[in-house]
């Protein structure tokens, strides 16, 4: 398929905020038709990790998500700042929520998470070896508690739809893939 081409007419940040990005575009469409209100949650992306240790249990994280109003079961994550390396964003990120670190990372999933209203790009990293070094460092406003979770019961809450958030649905499963362990 070949790329449309749509054209930006104007472009308006209607709400921009530390927690929300909104830009409100109009678009012409290739036959001349307007879409005068396409809204666009702008975003410098984020990480989730998929943490393991030696001992085959994944790092994982309790969090109150407001949006939904209740306490869910998810990976590590977070919200890159602008211009940092995926990379660095998911070191701190993982050492913050949980104080744990390690040596063996792999990079092992690129993808947009929402590309029809978002320009934001999720980077997942596969960490084996992971130790406990640092306190817990979270940001203001944070309630996060972290739990070491057996590889065998995690796939299993998995399978059961306990991990309450898709990207860590999806960072979940292609890390059980990368490990031989689905």
């Amino acid at each position: 398929m070949e790329k449309p081409q749509w054209r930006i007419r104007s472009r308006t940040m209607v709400i921009d905020s530390p927690f929300l990005k909104l830009r409100r575009d109009e678009i012409e469409l290739p036959d001349g038709k307007r879409i005068p209100d396409y809204f666009v949650r702008e975003s410098s992306g984020f990480v989730i990790v998929f943490a393991l240790t030696d001992d085959e249990r994944v790092v994982v994280v309790y969090q109150y998500r407001y949006g939904i109003d209740r306490i869910t079961l998810e990976l590590p994550a977070g919200a890159m700042e602008d211009e940092e390396h995926p990379l660095l964003c998911a070191k701190r990120e993982l050492i913050e929520e949980t104080g744990f670190t390690s040596d063996n990372w792999e990079e092992l999933l690129v993808a947009p998470s929402d590309p029809v209203r978002s320009n934001s790009v999720m980077h997942a990293y596969l960490v084996r070896g992971v130790k406990c070094t640092h306190e817990q460092d979270l940001d203001e406003g944070e309630e996060v508690e972290f739990a070491l979770m057996p590889l065998e019961e995690f796939k299993l809450q998995l399978r059961r739809g306990e991990i309450g958030a898709v990207p860590s649905i999806a960072v979940a499963y292609a890390a059980l893939e990368r490990l031989g362990r689905l």
